[in-house]
């Protein structure tokens, strides 16, 4: 039976992984031990590569992403939270908890915790991650999303203003994190609602660390403690 394949964004310079949506599935394939190879992926070759596997397109967002994966059986699966399903499911042990009443909180409030940072955010990633046709990709489309380059976008967007409007949501998944006191939103049992904030919190230190991640830090704490708790699934990042 052959490895599983997991299909990836690269950064520049050093190629690791970097993008949040991907690191959610290469944190759970590092926490589960699952063997895997990593096949890397520029934006603009995302859509031929993923549509010409044979997956339908996503009705609801952006036809074709990544992360992908190509399971050892042959199956392609496209969307984090589907791949942790059927990894769950060909993999149960160790769990990640799909079930926990806290995973569908933390999906809830962690979006608004970062869409108002979109300003302080989206600028940096292709200045600092990404290789030329990324960055290119990255800013033409986001143009695209936001209405408005991505320069303007952090002007009007960025600064103390958007940090204020992400400050309760911060705090609020801040309390879930303390309620079991730690490190791990279930105390000390690792699930997949801790794989989504520190898939994000990876990347926000990856963009700008002093300015991003050490921030969400002075907010709440308990970020840096989830974060440290999980660096041993964050090591795998390269291959």
């Amino acid at each position: 039976m052959t490895e599983l394949v997991l299909y990836d964004l690269p950064s520049k310079g050093l190629c690791r992984a970097w993008s949040v949506n991907t690191w959610k599935t290469r944190l759970v394939l590092n926490f589960k031990g699952i063997d895997y190879q990593t096949k890397w992926l520029e934006y603009p070759d995302v859509k031929p590569t993923i549509s010409s596997l044979g997956l339908p397109p996503n009705p609801e967002a952006t036809p074709y992403t990544v992360p992908t994966v190509r399971l050892p059986n042959g199956e392609y699966v496209m969307d984090s939270r589907k791949i942790v399903e059927k990894l769950e499911r060909f993999h149960p042990s160790p769990p990640v908890h799909l079930d926990s009443p806290y995973l569908s909180k933390i999906e809830e409030l962690w979006p608004k915790a970062i869409i108002p940072l979109r300003g302080c955010l989206m600028p940096k990633i292709p200045r600092a991650l990404l290789n030329k046709a990324s960055a290119d990709y990255f800013y033409r489309t986001r143009e695209q999303r936001f209405g408005m380059p991505l320069d303007q976008l952090e002007k009007k967007h960025g600064g103390d203003g958007a940090w204020e409007e992400a400050r309760p949501a911060i705090e609020e998944v801040g309390k879930l994190l303390k309620a079991q006191e730690g490190p791990f939103i279930l105390g000390n049992t690792v699930s997949y609602a801790d794989f989504v904030l520190v898939s994000a919190l990876h990347m926000l230190k990856l963009v700008d660390q002093a300015s991003l991640y050490d921030r969400v830090v002075s907010i709440e704490p308990a970020f840096g403690v989830l974060y440290n708790a999980s660096k041993a699934w964050l090591e795998r990042d390269d291959h």
